[in-house]
């Protein structure tokens, strides 16, 4: 799996759109596809066609990157704590993801009343929870892989 790291990349992995929400989550894809090969003037030579989108990914892999907004986690430690989170959760749903490039967008904040700590297990575990229905969600309706013809 490999990881978002450029503006441009969240730019285009939000812009394919949502797969799955939570109450606090969503999840964007950008399906990437294999690099097409086009015979050229020369039997001999193939160039493969990417879309500028496509040009962002240098691997045809899974990739994946995480939103927390300081507007919904105002502390760092909590928006801390929610990336790994999003990454240990999203390590376990590797295989079963396609490949593309996925964006996980807090998209609500959790409360304060009920989470007082910004590092507290039981906001720990409420994270992984809905996390883990996110991706449980988008596995399910992900397409399915197609098998190469020979």
């Amino acid at each position: 799996m490999q990881r978002l790291k450029t503006r441009p990349q969240f730019q285009a992995a939000l812009a394919g759109g949502t797969v799955s929400r939570t109450p606090h989550f969503a999840l964007h894809r950008m399906t990437l596809v294999s690099p097409v090969a086009v015979v050229s003037e020369s039997p001999l030579t193939t160039v493969p066609v990417l879309s500028s989108e496509q040009a962002l990914f240098g691997a045809f892999d899974v990739w994946l990157g995480a939103m927390v907004p300081k507007k919904w986690a105002r502390r760092a430690v909590t928006r801390n704590t929610i990336k790994r989170q999003i990454y240990n959760v999203s390590a376990h749903f590797a295989d079963a993801l396609p490949c593309a490039a996925h964006v996980v967008r807090l998209r609500a904040g959790f409360d304060r009343k009920q989470f007082i700590s910004a590092t507290s297990d039981v906001l720990k575990a409420a994270v992984r929870n809905e996390l883990e229905q996110l991706f449980s969600h988008a596995v399910a309706t992900s397409p399915k892989p197609r098998a190469l013809a020979s």
